[in-house]
């Protein structure tokens, strides 16, 4: 189930990487698919929770499954509200370095959707977490710069306070991806 609701990610983040390169008017369509891919995740979330309500013997810690059920789920939340976010604001260009912003989450979510089936075992997941944790890192240390740039005086402040709250969402995604696999390497730790 998890393994699922990792996968779904990998289609979130596939849809802001499609969002990058579509014209304003194919974004609304794209938001429509990204409101879908995060009901498909909040389901994925509630059956996780639903089994875990109903199992009297549970493969880790009831509370480990519920923070991690309820972490992949924000991921999959801030995704949406950013590309939501993007079409409501109707921005026009975003600017230069989001796309490395997406990028990081696009490679986290590829990542975490790899990790998921490792749960089973418990094995090969150490790298999985490290790998997470610095991609954060690089995620931060993009928001930073994007940050710079928004404030350098070429945009307007109307302009400046609709990027920053996309930008913000997206490094909310990366810390949520953060999250995850602390949780992961909790659970790890716990049943090693």
């Amino acid at each position: 189930m998890f393994a699922a609701s990792a996968d779904n990610i990998v289609t979130g983040s596939k849809l802001l990487m499609e969002l990058l390169g579509a014209d304003s008017s194919a974004r609304a369509e794209i938001a429509e698919r990204m409101r879908a891919a995060e009901h498909a995740g909040d389901d994925a979330t509630h059956a996780i929770f639903h089994q875990l309500n109903s199992s009297f013997i549970t493969p880790f810690d009831r509370e480990d499954i519920y923070s991690l059920a309820s972490s992949l789920d924000d991921i999959m939340d801030f995704m949406e509200e950013a590309v939501d976010l993007v079409v409501l604001y109707q921005v026009e260009e975003l600017p230069k370095g989001v796309e490395q912003q997406i990028e990081v989450l696009a490679r986290a979510a590829e990542l975490t959707a790899e990790a998921m089936p490792n749960l089973r075992t418990m094995t090969n997941l150490t790298e999985y977490w490290i790998e997470v944790n610095r991609l954060e890192n690089q995620a931060d240390q993009i928001h930073r710069k994007l940050l710079a740039h928004l404030f350098n005086g070429k945009y307007d402040a109307i302009e400046v306070l609709k990027l920053k709250q996309i930008v913000d969402v997206l490094e909310e995604a990366a810390d949520a991806f953060e999250h995850v696999a602390n949780t992961v390497e909790t659970i790890a730790v716990k049943e090693s």
